[in-house]
């Protein structure tokens, strides 16, 4: 008796068993409403990828724009400034020409001789000459004597007493500057006027009854 019971009990338990099985199975094969929400949630629709695709497509013609501005640009500072080192080395024949004219007008055994005035004269030609061509390529010398020193055109060399002009005059040109169309293609080397320093006569005295002690 106590036999059968206990049979009917392991039975009754194998059903539960297969019968939880089954009711896994099925709770597997259900589908996964969360999944299509997510789906459904990360599918672009197509008026925003409309959207994104004309975004790109601006971003593209602004740079094509903006590297056809910088070509033109670059081509046109190379046609107006292609020679900028040409004429900056052309320069040489002008200091050339100045410093040959100052050491024959030094030379004793030349001055007040009619071979220099005609060597003179030639020079005073071809230093024409040059000029007229630097001016027609847009090369020009930059005015100095007795201009206010412009640190953007003239360089200050040296500082000479002169009570008859304001401070920073130019008063000497050492070396001509030149432009070419609006750059500085060498600036000029000047010498401008400052005031005379006036030296007090009792603190001299001074000085020099200190040095006596």
């Amino acid at each position: 008796m106590e036999k059968e019971q206990n049979q009917k009990t392991e039975d009754n338990t194998q059903i539960k068993n297969k019968d939880d099985e089954v009711i896994d199975e099925t709770s597997n094969n259900k589908p996964d409403n969360n999944l299509d929400t997510k789906k459904e949630e990360t599918e672009i629709k197509p008026e925003d990828k409309i959207r994104e695709l004309e975004d790109k497509l601006a971003r593209t013609f602004a740079e094509m724009e903006n590297q056809r501005r910088r070509f033109e640009k670059e081509k046109e500072e190379a046609f107006e400034y292609g020679g900028f080192n040409f004429a900056k080395e052309a320069l040489n024949l002008i200091d050339n020409l100045e410093r040959s004219k100052q050491i024959l007008q030094n030379d004793e055994t030349l001055k007040n001789s009619d071979a220099l005035k005609k060597i003179l004269e030639h020079f005073n030609i071809i230093y024409k000459d040059i000029l007229s061509v630097f001016s027609k390529n847009d090369i020009k010398p930059i005015d100095s004597l007795n201009k206010k020193l412009d640190p953007n055109f003239h360089q200050a060399m040296m500082e000479i007493d002169d009570d008859q002009k304001e401070p920073g005059t130019i008063i000497q040109e050492i070396q001509k500057g030149f432009t070419i169309k609006d750059r500085l293609l060498r600036p000029s080397l000047v010498g401008v006027s400052k005031k005379t320093e006036k030296k007090d006569p009792n603190t001299k005295e001074n000085k020099e009854n200190f040095e006596s002690k």
